[in-house]
């Protein structure tokens, strides 16, 4: 495809707006039905929510927990993203394309291991409080 046609079907719209909220929530269907880690996340931040409503946290904690909990969604949803694009370019194994995958797997795991500890470290005191 040549530049002008790139332009052309680039053109700002609201039916480009609403194309752009339907892709998105496809591929959030996607991920939340065929990637475990995603579902484990899902879970988790609920927990967060049910804690964070329970224990009255404060203003600064909840936005805390909120951004760490989006950022460790989105990690995954690029990670689910990854995954799909080297599973498009080889169905044979290959040393790079482990590397990529493993990669992705180790910024999720890493991410939901932060949010983890930023959760313990905001609700501990709290527990500690009903002993």
């Amino acid at each position: 495809m040549d530049l002008e046609k790139r332009k052309e079907s680039k053109k700002l719209g609201f039916k480009r707006f609403l194309n752009s909220i339907k892709y998105s929530l496809d591929g959030l269907k996607y991920a939340y039905r065929n990637e475990q880690s995603l579902i484990i996340h899902g879970v988790g931040t609920i927990i967060i929510i049910i804690l964070g409503l329970i224990f009255q946290i404060r203003f600064i904690e909840w936005a805390i927990l909120i951004i760490a909990s989006v950022v460790v969604m989105a990690i995954e949803l690029l990670n689910t993203a990854i995954e799909a694009t080297v599973d498009l370019v080889t169905d044979k194994f290959h040393p790079l394309a482990k590397i990529a995958k493993d990669c992705g797997s180790a910024a999720g795991g890493v991410s939901g291991i932060m949010l983890a500890i930023i959760a313990i470290f905001i609700f501990i005191p709290y527990i500690w409080k009903l002993f």
